[in-house]
């Protein structure tokens, strides 16, 4: 794709400007926060959390200011300034995967008083040449698939979009009684890990991979993997729904420090979904003191049987590229 010329407004000139860590990053949260509140989960207010957090910690601000790329709380970007007033906010997240840069457009929020004057497009405009002159190969940005206004402005610019993604969430309360249509749940045995491992594979793709860092092998069988846990200290639990024999879903659980704890579901294509139903039944039941259960999925992928288990469905993103 040929990179997208920008054409600099006059009222860019004076509006727009690159963020100032020192001083915006309380602006820009509360920005955040209006534009996105409705929608936001655990994990966004947390992020508004370590935001604000930074945003008084002088010394931190001080690391950051000369370590950008590597700081916890996207520290790059840009602003719409009117009147002393921050009315919008784009941010750029840098990610080095496998010797590639590639930069997440994030945050684009345009104040309500402030929208249809063309604010958001201008931001994400000039943030793309600003990750362009970063050295920036990939671009990506997630738009909600209920926002078509932002989603035409993105294929205008350049934007292709490359995947769908449904995050559901529910507290860790079984609803019912558990499914059972002659499915059978057990803990994951050796010889299940090679479709396991392809199931996961296919529902959550390579090409997303720079953004999750998914390394699957750390689910794998095997002393080896044994002996890592036991050294890095995290927890998995994983489930296998069978019915006569054969293999139908898995469910996999790693402890972290996240709001929200996350599942992961392996099926093959077209599955059986009274097996993924059972294992995420078996998951919530054994998870009962755990935190909120999150499961990010390929949107339009087993709907019903994940909302039979009592999950719900808290936004479907849109994954978009630009490449130069």
């Amino acid at each position: 794709m040929a990179s997208t010329t920008v054409k600099v407004q006059p009222e860019e000139v004076n509006f727009l400007r690159p963020l100032n860590i020192f001083r915006d990053l309380p602006q820009v949260a509360d920005l955040i926060e209006l534009c996105f509140s409705a929608t936001m989960d655990e994990d966004g207010q947390s992020y508004l959390q370590q935001m604000r957090r930074a945003g008084r910690d002088n010394s931190f601000l001080r690391w950051a200011n000369s370590a950008i790329e590597g700081a916890s709380v996207p520290l790059s970007g840009l602003v719409w300034e009117e009147k002393g007033r921050i009315v919008g906010n784009v941010s750029l997240v840098v990610h080095n995967y496998q010797g590639r840069k590639i930069i997440l457009i994030a945050n684009v929020a345009t104040h309500p008083d402030y929208r249809r004057r063309g604010i958001g497009r201008a931001l994400t405009e000039r943030a793309m040449l600003q990750a362009r002159q970063k050295g920036a190969r990939e671009l990506w940005l997630q738009v909600r698939d209920d926002n078509p206004t932002a989603i035409k402005i993105y294929k205008n610019l350049g934007f292709v979009e490359r995947a769908r993604r449904t995050t559901y969430q529910t507290y860790p309360t079984p609803l019912h009684a558990p499914a059972t249509d002659g499915v059978t749940v057990t803990k994951m045995k050796p010889q299940f890990w090679p479709l396991q491992y392809d199931w996961l594979c296919r529902a959550h793709p390579d090409e997303l991979s720079w953004y999750w860092h998914w390394d699957w092998n750390r689910l794998g069988p095997g002393l080896q993997m044994l002996v890592h846990r036991l050294f890095v200290e995290y927890d998995i639990r994983q489930w296998a729904a069978i019915k006569n024999g054969k293999l139908l879903a898995t469910i996999s659980w790693l402890g972290t420090t996240r709001p929200t704890d996350l599942l992961w579901a392996a099926t093959p294509p077209n599955g059986d979904a009274a097996g993924l139903r059972s294992a995420l039944e078996a998951a919530c039941r054994e998870l009962a003191n755990q935190r909120r259960l999150t499961i990010e999925h390929p949107a339009g992928e087993m709907v019903d049987a994940i909302q039979a288990a009592g999950f719900r469905p808290q936004r479907t993103l849109i994954w978009m590229c630009a490449t130069s």
